[in-house]
């Protein structure tokens, strides 16, 4: 099977527009992020595309297991199952990026594990004991999907742990590097931009749109060994400049506009002359190769995200890049 193609949109007031791009451009689904401090709700933002488009895939990567109640999810899955029968898959993670953002660890791989049973029960139309009480999907004909429910649940992992739950209970992985084998679907993650022909990496445009990028990878960094971030591209200016922000806050200051844009007044200070290396950034010979590389390694289909310089850009250029059909 040829690799799918899905588009990332973080979710915000333009991207209705842009994922109806995507469904005339060709595109299998469109993903969005679960990110409350960023953006529109999760499942009002999916809910909006879905009733305005007709056949491109929609689904939340990843959502949070702690920021809801495990009735919660499954009835907004089931509403969207309702909405656009047959469109959605839903992918889960342990919520780095979002509860760094709000200065808590990525949950354990042993709630997301009790997270993802107790929403699949549900689903199924089944009773399951959350938090001590016996819980179930009680919605009368008609008001939600008949049970059971089949929507595909997925799995964000990128180590040893995270995949063993996958393989468990998911159907299907998530990555944003290596692919693994044995997982179909395996989807990359990848962001970056495609170069125009002749354009350098340190074009202005081309600065725009990976320093948000390359951003996100520095906020990772730092959260995860915050010395480390001194080796990236202009990595020790950046340290200093965040260290100055008191330490209550710091993870508020360094993750303002993450992916989207420099607005947090450190990311500016970012070397974007290794977007080539740090992201998927590339003429497009180099890019296809990249994409066959993936592909052999056993990827099944690849999420390509961009930052919020020039969304509708990015959307025709990896259409291009990737000869998608309008459908």
């Amino acid at each position: 099977m040829p690799l799918t193609y899905a588009f990332r949109l973080p979710p915000g007031p333009q991207a209705l527009d842009h994922a109806i791009l995507a469904e005339k451009l060709g595109y299998e689904r469109i993903w969005s992020p679960e990110i409350p401090a960023f953006g529109h709700d999760i499942w009002v933002h999916l809910a909006r595309i879905a009733e305005r488009t007709d056949r491109i895939g929609i689904g939340p990567a990843v959502l949070t297991p702690s920021y809801r109640h495990p009735m919660a999810q499954a009835s907004a899955i089931a509403t969207l199952e309702h909405i656009a029968p047959g469109r959605l898959k839903v992918a889960f993670g342990t919520g780095f990026t979002g509860r760094v953002a709000m200065g808590q660890k990525p949950l354990s791989w042993e709630a997301m594990r009790r997270h993802l049973i107790q929403v699949r029960a549900l689903l199924r139309g089944e009773p399951v004991d959350i938090d001590g009480g016996m819980a179930q999907l009680l919605a009368s004909p008609g008001l939600l999907p008949d049970r059971p429910i089949t929507t595909p649940l997925l799995l964000a992992a990128q180590g040893p742990k995270g995949r063993a739950v996958a393989k468990e209970l998911a159907d299907g992985l998530i990555v944003l590097r290596s692919p693994a084998q044995g997982f179909n679907p395996c989807l990359v993650s990848v962001n970056g931009t495609v170069l125009d022909p002749g354009e350098p990496v340190t074009s202005p445009r081309v600065k725009a749109a990976v320093a948000p990028l390359m951003g996100v990878i520095f906020h990772n960094t730092f959260a995860g060994d915050p010395e480390a971030v001194k080796r990236l591209p202009g990595g020790q200016a950046w340290f200093d400049s965040v260290m100055q922000v008191p330490e209550p806050i710091r993870h508020l200051a360094v993750n303002r506009g993450h992916n989207w844009d420099i607005s947090n007044g450190h990311d500016a200070l970012i070397d974007t002359s290794a977007a080539e290396q740090m992201t998927f950034t590339g003429p497009p010979d180099a890019l296809r190769a990249r994409l066959a590389a993936l592909e052999a390694a056993g990827a099944t289909g690849i999420i390509f995200g961009t930052s919020g310089a020039d969304v509708e850009r990015e959307l025709h250029a990896f259409a291009r890049l990737v000869d998608l059909r309008p459908r």
